[in-house]
């Protein structure tokens, strides 16, 4: 979403969606350094969309909830292309990937790895962020082709009940669903202003705008992975073999108000691994501190 600040000069050319604009422009920065747009159709129906792009080691970057490749990691895949292979997909019901399998962690981590069959990839990198996270635990203990796993701003198996019912009165809601599946506009600002450190104000025609493209599809099946993720927690901890996991390394925002740090830090401790923390960083990390989050994963892939 970087390029809406720089396309608010013309929000009232007629006609004209700056948000679309947006869109457009973040992926054409992408086309023009060789990234390609591919989907691949899903066994169980229903297709990935992916981006591609870049030589040696394979980083597969997986998004959170709301967004979608691009949106999340638009910056990141510009820089990490210039020495990886970088592949950023939309996980389903996201972006342009969809499913006809039920929706849950579990279906989301088995595109994943239909994925990494299709381009027949030996050894791959995970980064996933937030909910993305997630699906990047499941990887590192279900997927023996992860080499390395890099989880920003997601707290994996230790994300008890009791954390999650004190996320919700932070935001004031009876559950999760609620802040993540937003149900108009005003709502979702609350997430955006809860999700990055300084989001600006947009007149309202340019949240419903944001609202429509990113927010509305889908919303069944949103709430649906919301609601089973205590399930799916539970089924990836009971086949956990810490010992056993892949190396990963944590990135955490400082200031982080859907996972507050503390849990970073006890995922840390957890899995014996090092943890960069953002200072002042939001939960949003990847789109607004980009530059790090690059750094980071290299010096920690290589």
């Amino acid at each position: 979403m970087r390029s809406i600040y720089l396309l608010l000069s013309i929000l009232f050319i007629s006609g004209c969606s700056i948000v679309e604009m947006a869109d457009s422009s973040d992926k054409a920065a992408l086309q023009k350094v060789g990234f390609s747009q591919q989907q691949l159709t899903l066994s169980e129906g229903g297709k990935l969309n992916y981006w591609q792009a870049g030589q040696g080691k394979t980083v597969l970057l997986i998004h959170g909830f709301g967004g979608s490749a691009v949106t999340t990691w638009q910056q990141v895949m510009l820089e990490l292309s210039q020495d990886y292979q970088v592949i950023a997909a939309d996980l389903a019901w996201f972006g342009d990937s969809v499913s006809q399998a039920a929706p849950s962690l579990a279906t989301q981590s088995q595109a994943i790895r239909q994925l990494i069959d299709a381009l027949k990839l030996d050894k791959v990198n995970v980064v996933g962020i937030s909910y993305g996270g997630f699906v990047t635990f499941d990887l590192m203990v279900n997927e023996p082709k992860v080499e390395k796993a890099v989880l920003l701003a997601s707290p994996g198996v230790l994300f008890s009940d009791n954390d999650l019912a004190q996320m919700n009165q932070r935001f004031g809601v009876d559950n999760a669903s609620e802040v993540f599946v937003p149900e108009n506009a005003q709502q979702m600002r609350r997430l955006l202003d809860a999700t990055f450190t300084d989001f600006p104000w947009y007149p309202a025609f340019i949240d419903e705008a944001i609202f429509a493209q990113y927010f509305v599809q889908h919303r069944q099946e949103k709430h649906l992975l919301i609601e089973g993720l205590p399930a799916d927690r539970d089924r990836i901890a009971a086949a956990i073999a810490v010992e056993a996991l892949p190396p990963s390394m944590l990135i955490w925002g400082e200031n982080d108000q859907v996972f507050p740090l503390a849990s970073g830090i006890q995922l840390a401790n957890y899995l014996s691994a090092p943890i960069v923390v953002i200072p002042k960083g939001a939960h949003g990390i990847s789109n607004e501190h980009p530059e790090i989050i690059s750094q980071a994963i290299k010096a920690f892939i290589q």
